[in-house]
């Protein structure tokens, strides 16, 4: 049986409702990869802000411990230049005050060869928290990697489909008589769908019994009919005869 003109405006509104179905499902998809791919992003970005503050945590610890190393050379040096000194020293007095300059000399040196000691334990930390820290970026950055080109990928086909489906409800609205877009349109944004069947005489949207005078003139066919408690667009089910 051949269609009336109310049958294809129907079937051209349950394909525009289809259309925009698929796409609001393709933009909700995307966008969550697009939040995936951002979130890898800012885990890497994360680690790596963390690798690098090791990183000068690390220049600035191996920074005081060569400045503490030149420090102990030159204490070194004065305890033997003190040392040296004893052999010719004449009186009493300046072999004691010689002997005190090398005990706090020796003093010193025990002190700074303390704070090396510490220092080196700090480097060692530190640079066993970067190691891990290094380990992680590189695992991250594999991660990242391997997943960015498939979203990348999925994304990019996504952006195909929108634009194919952009294309195909743009020639449907070309079809469909302007007041009936609009009706369309603003149950669309209200509802959720605008378009949907009656089945035993039973709005499938708000699943409501429809009144026998608007469900004979559904089967007529003669206009397109609305739900009266839902508003919605309705329609019959075509049977092949």
């Amino acid at each position: 049986m051949e269609e009336t003109e109310i049958q294809k405006q129907i079937n051209m509104l349950r394909e525009l409702q289809q259309l925009d179905s698929e796409t609001q499902r393709i933009r909700t998809e995307r966008r969550q990869f697009e939040g995936e791919l951002n979130e890898l992003q800012a885990d890497f970005d994360r680690i790596q802000v963390m690798a690098d503050q090791l990183t000068r945590e690390m220049e600035t610890l191996e920074a005081e411990r060569r400045e503490l190393d030149q420090a102990l050379v030159q204490e070194r040096e004065n305890v033997e230049k003190a040392e040296d000194r004893l052999p010719s020293i004449k009186t009493q007095k300046e072999y004691v005050a010689v002997l005190k300059e090398v005990d706090t000399a020796k003093k010193l040196t025990k002190e700074i060869e303390d704070r090396i000691t510490q220092k080196n334990a700090e480097i060692n930390a530190v640079e066993g928290d970067k190691q891990e820290k290094d380990a992680e970026l590189a695992a991250q950055t594999e991660r990242m990697s391997e997943r960015k080109n498939a979203l990348e990928k999925a994304m990019s086909e996504y952006d195909s489909a929108l634009t194919d489906y952009k294309d195909a409800r743009k020639k449907l609205l070309d079809k469909i008589p302007a007041s009936l877009r609009r009706r369309y349109q603003m149950l669309l944004d209200r509802r959720g769908t605008a378009v949907v069947e009656v089945r035993q005489g039973t709005c499938l949207g708000c699943n409501m019994q429809l009144p026998p005078q608007v469900f004979n003139k559904l089967h007529r066919g003669d206009e397109v009919e609305t739900c009266p408690h839902c508003n919605r667009l309705v329609y019959l089910e075509q049977t092949a005869t």
